[in-house]
């Protein structure tokens, strides 16, 4: 049977080049002219076609030819839109649309690798200690509250070295971290998918991940005053959980979603939480800009829910004062961080609202005074009160740093070093990369909140991806850090052996069998897919075959 021939011609493909940008790999195509002489006759003919001419062709046949098809090579901006530029990132630097502000400070007239502020620096607001208020609580503050800060700063201890570290621990990205508050090897994380892991890191291979307590985001957790063995967790499901870690067994204290989902407008989402000790309520604050109470004695919600934020934008962080749970501190995407009165929460009834230029991602006061405030917003800065009894009008400063996040991505936090004395040691992740010896890593910044300058920036050559999520133990020189999908502990390098000598036990790698010798890093962080795969350039690194053996029990994933 002869082979069938389809009739007609296809339409013509002209593919249009940026000649100034864009240069042919063949030495051979640049020497000879003939190609370019070609592609002004078609180009020619194709004029005629588009003029409704009519070409001639085989036998003196007059056909209409189709319209041709135009494929442009041109380059075209993500930012803006606009051809004939690129943004975005080109390896380790960043390329600036020259249509669009700064990146990293959001002012014109420079770009990101220019920009003054590309290290931490402060950004030239007068500090509170300047301003005399005069007022009788300032009296109080500097009688009582100030004598407790030293005067004299002791030596900062920065965790920088990766100690030991389990890749793919979670089937998504960790969102939070908590350390147990009793005892100092325990590590508890939470991921996009719901799931809660608890991970011993001094043995290792001891951990359990439990994935029936929430169906989705675990956004907040915290432990329980009166039983360091029971956590609650915030999740965008909608539920509060309490679950007991030995046993896996939860329990929901609140669903705020009974009849599933009904649609967008309907469903509620958990985001910010805290804990008020002294009067034993779970605080927990959701997507419509509501606030909600839960006792823990009763596992019950109290009163009705208060509206806190502008109706309609989300409540992404609650904290409460230290030394006056009374105080409580809030934020959230209506650009505002608020200060509340706990003993008459109302609607509009916010002690002082701190203005922000967008989004603000966490706000806490300090972990020890509970009189400064430290707030991350979305506009790439880190503001600092220094005393909640002063002028809060403007903040004391405000310091530009580089988290203006991917949206696949959790998002960035500057969190307090709660053993520093002075209250004045943050650690935060950085976006942006930067190049080291050719790699683009993204380091993890600790900055001295008291003169807006970078103390250190700790990073490891394995580690490739995005570190968002950052805590400081509370006793320990230790920093947990949660990356992609994986968690690594840092400690200082006197203190730790080089990760290189190490026995390879003290890196655990889970997920998939298929590839095992990898960095310990990854893909970046804005890859949210279930199957991210590892960079296997960099450092070799040698870890053991997890499907050669059967999985001991302690490796098991409880479900």
């Amino acid at each position: 049977m002869a082979p069938r021939t389809r009739r007609g011609s296809f339409p013509r493909v002209v593919i249009e080049r940026d000649t100034e940008s864009e240069q042919s790999s063949s030495s051979e195509e640049e020497e000879d002219p003939e190609p370019e002489v070609q592609e002004e006759e078609e180009g020619e003919e194709l004029a005629e076609v588009e003029n409704g001419e009519k070409v001639e062709e085989g036998l003196g046949s007059k056909k209409k030819e189709r319209v041709p098809i135009t494929i442009a090579l041109t380059k075209v901006c993500k930012v803006c839109k606009r051809k004939g530029h690129e943004a975005g990132f080109k390896g380790a630097t960043y390329i600036d649309c020259p249509m669009k502000p700064c990146f990293l400070c959001k002012m014109p007239g420079h770009t990101t690798m220019t920009c003054p502020h590309r290290v931490a620096t402060e950004h030239g607001v007068i500090p509170a200690p300047n301003r005399n208020t005069r007022s009788s609580l300032d009296y109080v503050f500097r009688r009582q509250l100030q004598p407790n800060i030293p005067a004299i700063k002791t030596a900062f201890i920065v965790p920088d070295q990766v100690d030991c570290a389990v890749i793919r621990y979670h089937s998504r990205r960790v969102t939070c971290l908590e350390f147990h508050p009793t005892n100092n090897n325990i590590l508890l994380s939470g991921d996009k998918k719901g799931q809660l892991g608890v991970w011993d890191y001094n043995k290792v291979h001891e951990k359990t991940v439990y994935g029936n307590i929430h169906h989705c985001i675990l956004n907040n957790m915290r432990f329980k005053p009166t039983n360091d063995e029971t956590i609650y967790a915030a999740s965008s499901d909608g539920t509060i959980s309490c679950t007991d870690l030995e046993t896996g067994i939860s329990s929901s204290l609140m669903n705020l979603n009974p009849n599933g989902w009904e649609g967008p407008s309907t469903w509620r989402m958990l985001y910010g939480m805290d804990i008020n000790s002294e009067k034993g309520l779970v605080l927990v604050a959701d997507n419509f800009g509501f606030l909600y109470l839960v006792d823990t004695r009763s596992n019950n919600q109290t009163g009705e829910a208060i509206l806190i934020h502008k109706k309609g934008s989300k409540v992404v962080g609650l904290h409460c004062n230290p030394l006056q749970p009374e105080l409580l501190l809030s934020c959230g995407n209506d650009h505002f961080a608020r200060i509340w009165d706990m003993r008459r929460l109302e609607a509009g009834s916010s002690l002082h609202n701190l203005p922000h230029g967008r989004v603000v991602n966490a706000a806490y006061f300090s972990p020890q005074s509970g009189c400064k405030i430290l707030t991350t917003s979305q506009d790439n800065r880190i503001r600092v009160w220094d005393s909640i009894f002063g002028n809060l009008n403007s903040p004391s400063r405000e310091i530009v740093h580089s988290h203006d996040f991917n949206r696949h991505l959790t998002p960035f936090r500057a969190e307090w070093d709660p053993k520093d004395p002075a209250e004045s040691l943050v650690v935060i992740g950085r976006y942006i990369s930067e190049n080291y010896n050719g790699a683009a890593l993204h380091p993890i910044d600790f900055i001295d909140i008291s003169t807006g300058q970078l103390v250190a920036q700790v990073m490891d050559p394995n580690i490739s991806t995005i570190s968002p999520v950052n805590k400081l133990h509370p006793r320990d020189d230790v920093l947990a850090s949660g990356s992609s999908r994986s968690l690594f502990i840092w400690r200082p390098k006197d203190k730790s052996e080089p990760v290189q000598q190490k026995d390879e036990k003290k890196i655990l790698l889970c997920g998939s069998e298929k590839k095992t010798r990898r960095k310990f890093g990854g893909v970046d962080s804005d890859n949210d897919s279930d199957d991210d795969t590892f960079n296997s350039k960099g450092k070799n690194f040698k870890s053991k075959k997890l499907g050669s053996k059967p999985t001991p029990k302690s490796l098991r994933t409880k479900r």
